[in-house]
């Protein structure tokens, strides 16, 4: 198949990996592919892989979960790259991101790995100009704690955000087909709608 995008969510495969913070891409792009009705789950590319369609012109896409565990995601993501005969800058990767506030969504072309493993694998197989779709999981407080809690499962009190973020993600995928500004800006609307104007009393004759 030919494909505009491809839509890569990060994360480690298995049941006991499922609800970990690291896993927060693989649950975007589940939101995205449930949304937006998706063919099924096939093995591909050392993943999984779906195919779809987003926006009014039902724009080709393909969905990714490299199955490879985090470390080696760049060898999902350059077979899947190559086969479509993609480039780098058509490639959106959703991921976690520990210098955000739980909550917090950012997108951007290019950039460093800032330590994430899945990224640098991905750089090492592609270069550093694919997008990224950055989902806050905060940081605990001090290195020592990093690992456990991105290796950790969302916590109860987490679902009241990570739901309407994986939700507001899902509807403003559309958006992705204009970039990154234009996903931001809907993504911005979902998160946060504009209070609605209040009617202004009718003016009223003095006596």
């Amino acid at each position: 198949m030919s494909a505009a995008l491809l839509l890569v969510g990060l994360g480690n495969p298995g049941e006991k990996y499922a609800r970990h913070r690291h896993n927060v891409g693989y649950m975007a792009i589940d939101a995205i592919t449930d949304m937006h009705d998706f063919g099924p789950w096939k093995a591909k590319f050392r993943g999984e892989a779906c195919d779809g369609a987003l926006g009014p012109d039902r724009t080709k896409i393909l969905a990714l979960k490299p199955t490879t565990y985090m470390n080696e995601s760049g060898e999902s993501v350059g077979a899947a790259m190559r086969y479509l005969k993609l480039s780098p800058s058509h490639v959106v990767v959703f991921h976690d991101e520990l210098d955000l506030a739980p909550a917090k969504v950012k997108a951007k072309l290019g950039g460093g790995t800032a330590g994430h493993n899945g990224l640098r694998s991905i750089e090492a197989h592609i270069g550093s100009e694919f997008r990224r779709v950055r989902i806050g999981i905060g940081h605990p407080g001090c290195r020592e704690r990093v690992y456990s809690h991105v290796l950790g499962d969302f916590a109860k009190a987490d679902l009241e955000w990570l739901d309407p973020v994986l939700k507001a993600i899902a509807e403003a995928a559309p958006a992705l087909l204009q970039g990154d500004a234009k996903f931001t800006s809907a993504l911005a609307l979902r998160l946060s709608p504009p209070r609605p104007k209040k009617d202004r009393p009718l003016n009223q004759d003095r006596a």
